[in-house]
């Protein structure tokens, strides 16, 4: 489960910029600790939080209770549990840390943030999918590094109808995550031998009406 960090953090303020009205339908993938889904559910929307970990629906189940603040929880990989609902809103904080390939999908905690060997292991699908379950005029808001392609993620976007734009960036410390494979990420030209920070970006993504 991903414990809220800089880019859940940086997700929320966009949220709270875009102020969905009362009664927006919500969705939230990848919700892990349910920070999001809660920020949303506390401005009066109708939330639904989806996450393929257990252990992060129960988290997202008890903080709901904790909050007493109503979100629709279902356990699933992305958008497999909600294919037949449509959204005015949809907010994805998914894994995007490039991850050195061993022939074998993340496991445990590392599901979190493990995203392939160029961090677009979950978000080209996100890419792909999440423009069909977007109501006209509704909203996809994504979160990831720069180190894992946003013009990629605004071209397939775009191509798939949407008005897409980068609407914030964020340079932050290295976490524990890149600390540990910035060897690995400088030989594969991921990173500069000057860099000592990570840039987070918020991708807005919005259906025509």
């Amino acid at each position: 489960m991903y414990a809220p960090q800089d880019d859940t953090e940086l997700l929320a303020e966009v949220l709270r910029e875009e102020s969905p009205p009362r009664g927006a339908r919500v969705l939230d993938v990848g919700t892990g600790s349910g920070a999001l889904a809660l920020e949303a559910a506390r401005r009066g929307a109708e939330v639904t939080a989806v996450d393929v970990s257990r252990r992060a629906v129960w988290t997202v189940r008890l903080n709901a209770w904790l909050t007493r603040l109503p979100v629709r929880i279902r356990r699933g990989n992305l958008f497999a549990p909600v294919r037949d609902r449509t959204y005015d809103l949809i907010l994805t904080n998914p894994p995007y840390v490039p991850a050195p390939v061993n022939g074998r999908a993340p496991r445990g905690r590392s599901r979190a943030w493990d995203a392939g060997g160029d961090g677009r292991m979950v978000l080209d699908r996100i890419c792909r999918d999440a423009p069909g379950l977007l109501r006209p005029g509704g909203l996809l808001l994504i979160v990831h590094s720069a180190l894992s392609g946003p013009d990629r993620t605004l071209e397939l976007l775009r191509a798939a109808g949407l008005k897409a734009a980068v609407v914030r960036r964020r340079w932050i410390a290295f976490g524990p995550v890149l600390r540990s494979r910035e060897d690995w990420l400088r030989r594969r030209g991921l990173l500069a031998s000057a860099d000592d920070r990570e840039e987070l970006v918020v991708i807005r993504a919005e259906r025509p009406c």
